[in-house]
């Protein structure tokens, strides 16, 4: 009993050890070589950073869009007629409904001020002024449905002249960014398709170079798995190496763009911060990477092994 386990454990440290040698053998041959792989593994860096620099500009983005969403808000321009305290006591009682987080008052004074800031003083010839109070609400969700039924019921007050929904901008901005994302989508496919074609392609060279020694091998009974076992390795080193490429890529854009950010959010008197590859994009990121190294060199490897036949 004995005797099988310790044959059991020492064939699986001989079956690790062989791993760990063909894996660090394979790196070896990279490293040989190191100008064209340099340049390839750069070639399969920059395909990956394109889209994921995409997705996470859209992220932050989408970061700011929320916030922006926020200031979807409904006008309401009350009736000439309705005194202060009726403004005021309308104001209050907006500020309680569930589906309002904030109510702002705009008396027709400031309505006039804002109009002579940007439109000059064509309103004076009138000697009265004509602008109405008007309530900027805040809805409290950013569901477009729930706003529109929100803006109904708003519309129907009695004190309430137009209600207006000030989310024309932010329909476009959602518009354009589904369109962006869509193109994101489409980009990771054929920069993916590319780095399958860059390692299939260097693989497909490596067993060119090797083939008088894969024929020797098959000669003496190797296995196509044995045969193709360093070149999978190989194509896991392109993967990997790509990936921190990319990532590295990524990072040092993000960090250069840190400070120009800061200063433009300072204007608006915000603390945003670039959305940077935290942990889990950086973890698939090396995720996809691998596995497109892997997937290229398996599928070069089995269509060129078929082809290589001993004489």
């Amino acid at each position: 009993m004995n005797k099988s386990r310790s044959k059991k454990s020492s064939s699986s440290n001989a079956w690790l050890s062989y791993q760990l040698y063909v894996l660090l053998s394979s790196l070896g041959n990279i490293i040989r070589v190191p100008l064209s792989n340099i340049m390839m593994i750069g070639m399969i860096g920059i395909a990956l950073a394109l889209p994921t620099g995409l997705y996470l500009l859209l992220e932050n983005v989408q970061y700011i869009s929320r916030d922006w969403g926020g200031a979807a808000q409904i006008s309401l321009f009350l009736r000439h007629d309705l005194d202060k305290h009726q403004v005021d006591e309308l104001a209050d009682r907006l500020y309680q409904h569930p589906d309002i987080s904030n109510v702002r008052l705009i008396t027709p004074a400031d309505a006039l001020k804002e109009y002579q800031t940007f439109s000059g003083n064509a309103l004076q010839a009138l000697g009265e002024n004509p602008l109405p109070a008007v309530l900027v609400v805040q809805p409290a969700s950013n569901n477009n449905a729930i706003n529109q039924v929100l803006l109904e019921k708003l519309q129907e007050l009695v004190e309430v002249e137009v209600a207006q929904f000030d989310m024309l901008w932010a329909k476009r901005l959602f518009a354009m960014l589904n369109i962006v994302q869509h193109g994101t989508l489409l980009l990771a496919i054929l920069l993916s398709l590319a780095v399958l074609l860059i390692v299939g392609n260097t693989i497909r060279l490596a067993i060119q170079s090797r083939q008088d020694e894969i024929e020797i091998n098959k000669l003496v009974g190797a296995t196509d798995a044995f045969i193709r076992r360093p070149f999978l390795y190989t194509g896991f080193w392109y993967g990997l190496l790509g990936s921190l490429v990319a990532w590295l890529l990524i990072s040092l854009s993000l960090w250069s763009l840190q400070s120009p950010v800061r200063k433009l959010t300072a204007l608006y008197y915000s603390k945003f911060e670039l959305i940077t590859l935290g942990i889990l994009p950086s973890l698939t990121l090396l995720t996809i990477g691998i596995s497109l190294g892997l997937i290229g060199a398996w599928l070069s490897v089995n269509k060129h092994l078929r082809d290589i036949q001993p004489q």
